[in-house]
């Protein structure tokens, strides 16, 4: 390219009226060996817009533009699909709870009278009482036998209580000397 050609490419370039194309060239011209020494100063320039214009590879930008958009939307979506199994969770406890206690409540009986006729109830009620009653005064009776057997080793209670003295003073003699 002839210098000429160049210092009119870098009026343009500076008024902002170069096109794209324009701008290509000036690139190529100043990353060549063949710059000329005058125009040497603007190499640093280009070389510098070259760096920061070089080409981003968009599908990279976008890429990680939707990749950073449906991770949060899986964090979100992952969010709300804990609360909605703990929602769910609590729910399905309390209606197990309340089918079982309908279940139990369906399944009592509420309370009938049995009889008809309150003289029938009574006598009912007396006959439990009086078999409640003989159980109550057999066991009574066993009892007896063992009040007989408490009066019976009175005496022997009585030769073996020397011996419990001796032991306990023993026993006395062993905590104060630990002590």
């Amino acid at each position: 390219m002839e210098t000429n050609e160049i210092k009119q490419l870098l009026q343009l370039y500076f008024n902002g009226e170069n096109s794209f194309e324009d701008e290509k060239k000036l690139k190529t011209y100043f990353r060549s060996e063949n710059v000329v020494v005058e125009l040497e100063k603007y190499t640093a320039l280009f070389e510098g817009i070259s760096e920061l214009t070089s080409e981003v590879d968009v599908s990279t930008i976008e890429g990680d533009v939707m990749d950073f958009i449906l991770e949060n939307e899986h964090q979100e979506k992952t969010k709300y699909r804990w609360l909605w199994k703990m929602v769910t969770g609590v729910a399905a406890s309390i209606i197990i709870v309340l089918g079982g206690v309908l279940l139990y409540e369906q399944n009592q009986k509420p309370f009938d009278d049995t009889f008809e006729n309150p003289e029938i109830a009574y006598a009912y009620a007396e006959n439990t009482l009086q078999y409640i009653s003989g159980k109550y005064n057999k066991g009574l009776a066993e009892l007896a036998n063992f009040k007989k057997l408490q009066t019976a080793s009175e005496p022997f209670n009585k030769g073996v209580a020397p011996i419990n003295e001796f032991f306990e003073g023993i026993e006395k003699i062993n905590s104060n000397q630990i002590q």
